[in-house]
C-alpha cells in the first residue's frame, strides 16, 4: 500500500539533519540495539538454521532502489509449458535467524516496523542480518520462503504453495533498469514477463475493484546551494512489481483462511463523505470526473508525473484511513475480512525485514500449505500481534507525515513573506476561509487561512508564506 516516500539527494544541511536527530528523540524513537540484541543477530547470522530443500538453481532476481540492501523478495517468472505462467517468489525467512522468546524476537516486538527519515533509517533488525545475512543479496545462498505460484493465462492463481528452501539471487536490479530493458525489448524473459503478468494482474484488480495507488516520491534535492522539494513519479515497473506482491499476499490470505488460523491485513470501505471531499479536490485541480465513473477507474486514468494528478494522488491517500489487523483461530471468519482497496481478503508476507507480522504470516502459510498444525509461537502471538501492528504502524505513520511537515518548514524558513503561485485544493466545510493550497513548485502542501473572505475553491491564487517554523515543524500561507 501505498506510502508517502521521502529522501534527501545532494549534500544534505546540518540543520536539517539536526532537526531530524530531534524529531526522532522527541517521537522516542528506538536508538542503538541492545548489546544483548547485537550478540544473538551476530550469533544468528554465523549459525543460520537452514533447509534441507536446495532451488539454488532458479535464477532469481530482486527489484528495488538501487540503494537498498534490505532485500525482502526475489522473483523468477516463466510461462509454462501449458500455458500460463509460474511464479517462484522467494521471501526472506527471518525465522531461520530469530529464536522466539529471544532477545532478538523481544527488541523486533518493541520496534515492530522499519523506520524510514529522510537522513536515516531504523531498521527492525540489526544490520547484520537485515543487511546482511538474512537479506536476498546478489550472489549469496540464502534461506527463505518459496512461493511457487501458478497462474493460468489471464493471470489469475490456479495454485499456491509455499516451502523453506535455499536460493540465490543472481542479480541485484533496478525500476529504472528494468523500465528501460523493457521498453527496448532487451529485457531477458523473467523480466520482461514482469511487464505481461504485472498487466495482467492489474486488469484482474480492476475487475473486482480494487486500485492501487501510484503516489510520486517526495524528494528532497540540493540546487544551487539552496533545497527543494519535488515529486519522483513511480514508473510503470514499479506498479507490475506490486502487484506480484499484492498476489501473494491473497494467496497467503487464502491459505491462512483456508486453515482456520492467521492475521489478515485489513481496511474498512470509505467513510460517507471520504469520496465527495475527493471529488473537491478533483474539481479544485481541473480532473475532470464524471459522476457515472467509478473512483478506481479515475484514479487509473492518472499521470502521477503531472504535478495536479500527484497532488490529487497524494489526496486519494485519505480513503487509505483505518487500516489495520485482524487476527482469527479456531477456523473462526474474521471480522473484518477484506482489505477495501484489494477487494479480497489480503495478508502482509512479503517484508519480513522491515515488518514484524510478516515472519509470523509466513509461518503460518507454511504450516497450511504443507497440512500441519503452525507453531505455537506463531499461533500464541496471534491474540496480541494485531494491537503490536497497529502501535507500530501508527508510530511509523507519525514520522512520516512530522518528517514532510518539518522538511517543508525547514526549507522554507528563510522563505517567509514571499508570495507563491498555488491552487485551492480543499476548504474546511464549516470555516471557508481555512483549507489546503497546493504549491507546484516547491512541491508544498500546506494551511491557509483568509481571515476577511471564503476561499476560492479550485482556483489559483498567489499566497504568502507566513509562517516556516522547523521547531514546530508547521508552515502557514495566507492569500497575498
Amino acid at each position: 500500500m501505498p506510502r508517502r516516500h521521502l529522501h534527501m539527494t545532494g549534500a544534505d544541511g546540518a540543520a536539517l539533519r539536526t532537526a531530524l536527530r530531534e524529531l526522532r528523540t522527541r517521537l522516542d524513537v528506538p536508538a542503538q540495539f541492545p548489546t544483548a540484541v547485537l550478540a544473538e543477530a551476530e550469533q544468528a547470522a554465523a549459525h543460520p538454521r537452514l533447509p534441507s530443500t536446495d532451488v539454488t538453481g532458479i535464477p532469481f532476481f530482486t527489484l528495488d532502489p538501487p540503494e537498498s540492501v534490505d532485500l525482502d523478495q526475489a522473483m523468477h517468472l516463466a510461462k509454462r509449458p501449458s500455458g500460463g505462467y509460474r511464479v517462484h517468489y522467494a521471501i526472506a525467512d527471518v525465522a531461520a535467524f530469530v529464536t522466539p522468546g529471544g532477545a532478538l524476537d523481544a527488541e523486533a516486538h518493541r520496534r515492530v516496523t522499519t523506520l524510514y527519515f529522510p537522513d536515516e533509517k531504523v531498521p527492525l533488525h540489526p544490520v547484520a542480518l537485515s543487511e546482511g545475512a538474512a537479506s536476498l543479496l546478489p550472489d549469496r545462498t540464502r534461506p527463505a520462503l518459496v512461493w511457487r505460484l501458478d497462474l493460468d493465462s489471464d493471470g489469475r492463481v490456479e495454485t499456491a504453495e509455499v516451502r523453506r528452501a535455499l536460493v540465490r539471487s543472481r542479480a541485484k536490479l533496478d525500476y529504472a533498469g528494468v523500465q528501460e530493458a523493457i521498453d527496448s525489448g532487451t529485457a531477458e524473459e523473467p523480466v520482461a514477463l514482469l511487464k505481461v503478468i504485472g498487466t495482467l494482474r492489474e486488469t484482474l484488480e480492476a475487475e473486482r475493484g480494487g486500485i492501487s495507488l501510484g503516489v510520486p516520491e517526495q524528494e528532497v534535492v540540493e540546487q544551487d546551494g539552496s533545497y527543494s522539494l519535488t515529486y519522483r513519479a513511480p514508473l510503470p515497473a514499479d506498479g507490475w512489481n506490486a502487484q506480484i506482491s499484492l498476489m501473494t499476499g491473497m494467496a497467503a490470505a487464502d491459505l491462512m483462511l483456508a486453515a482456520g488460523s492467521g492475521i489478515l491485513r485489513t481496511l474498512p470501505s470509505a467513510p460517507d463523505g471520504a469520496v465527495g471531499r475527493l471529488r473537491r479536490a478533483a474539481k479544485a485541480l481541473r480532473i475532470d470526473w464524471p459522476h457515472h465513473v467509478p473512483y478506481a477507474e479515475l484514479v487509473r486514468s492518472l499521470d502521477p508525473r503531472r504535478p495536479d494528478h500527484a497532488a490529487f494522488l497524494q489526496e486519494c491517500t485519505t480513503l487509505l484511513r483505518g487500516a489495520g489487523y485482524t487476527s482469527f483461530t479456531g477456523g473462526q471468519t474474521p471480522d473484518p475480512l477484506l482489505h477495501a482497496a484489494v477487494a479480497a481478503p489480503y495478508a502482509h508476507c512479503t517484508a519480513p525485514l522491515r515488518r514484524l507480522v510478516d515472519r509470523y504470516a509466513g509461518e503460518l502459510c507454511l504450516a497450511a500449505s504443507a497440512g500441519v498444525e503452525p507453531p505455537q509461537w506463531a499461533v500464541g502471538a496471534l491474540g496480541t500481534l494485531p494491537h503490536e501492528m497497529e502501535e507500530g504502524t501508527r508510530r511509523a505513520n507519525a514520522a512520516e507525515r512530522e518528517c514532510v511537515d518539518l522538511v517543508e518548514a525547514a526549507l522554507l524558513k528563510d522563505r517567509v513573506g514571499e508570495t507563491f503561485e498555488a491552487t485551492v485544493i480543499d476548504i474546511k466545510d464549516h470555516e471557508p476561509g481555512v483549507g489546503t493550497v497546493h504549491l507546484e513548485d516547491p512541491a508544498v502542501v500546506g494551511r491557509v487561512e483568509s481571515p476577511t473572505a471564503e476561499l476560492p475553491l479550485g482556483e489559483r491564487i498567489r499566497v504568502r508564506l507566513t509562517r516556516a517554523d522547523p521547531g514546530t515543524a508547521k508552515i502557514l500561507f495566507t492569500p497575498a
